[in-house]
């Protein structure tokens, strides 16, 4: 009796290992794709609109593939939407949440605003086809956050670093007010839309002049 026990346990037991050998191998691939590849996230907020709608439910919210490795071979450009985590300002302020912006300045660039537009050394930056209603980019957005705000003047960006800004203009809590945001910071790219189904496709970056 013990060993024809024996023999229908064995393939019993072997199966059962099997399967958790295969969840376990799951599930740290799955965590490893998160932590190095791509992530999924949904859009909190409309400060991207009318690109990416957002809204603290989201089940209506846009949700979004963010690419984290291309920049990992790679500078951000100018045009890519990112992802990034709270800069040392955004954590005094007691953000904790990442955030999504377009980044619109890079290292060494001088940036300034001046009549509703952005000067990228001293040319207008051609952002229609994304700057919801054409609205003008301007600072009395900041009422929070450093006084005066950063683009109350011409920077000059540093090394390392990057000028971002939202889409929605009248409604972004973005660079305009309180800085820029260093290349560590920056988790990955905005890449694809999966949801609402109706409007899935790839987020292309814009081509934006002066390249």
């Amino acid at each position: 009796m013990s060993n024809n026990n024996s023999s229908h346990q064995q393939p019993k037991n072997s199966w059962l290992a099997e399967l958790s050998r295969t969840v376990i191998l799951s599930i740290v691939l799955a965590l490893g794709i998160r932590t190095f590849v791509a992530e999924a996230r949904w859009i909190p907020s409309g400060s991207m609109e009318k690109t990416l709608h957002g809204d603290p439910n989201q089940f209506i919210a846009d949700k979004i593939i963010v690419d984290k490795l291309s920049y990992k071979f790679s500078e951000p450009k100018r045009g890519d939407i990112v992802v990034f985590s709270p800069t040392q300002e955004l954590q005094r302020e007691q953000y904790q949440d990442a955030f999504i912006k377009r980044v619109i300045g890079l290292p060494g660039e001088k940036v300034q605003l001046k009549n509703g537009k952005v000067y990228i050394n001293n040319q207008p930056l051609q952002e229609d086809q994304y700057v919801k209603d054409k609205k003008p980019t301007e600072i009395n957005v900041c009422l929070s956050g450093p006084q005066p705000p950063f683009l109350s003047q011409p920077v000059t960006i540093p090394n390392n670093s990057y000028l971002v800004l939202g889409d929605n203009r009248e409604s972004s809590y973005d660079s305009r007010c309180w800085g820029v945001v260093p290349r560590e910071n920056i988790i990955g790219r905005a890449v694809l839309r999966f949801w609402p189904l109706e409007k899935v496709g790839t987020i292309d970056k814009a081509p934006l002049y002066p390249q």
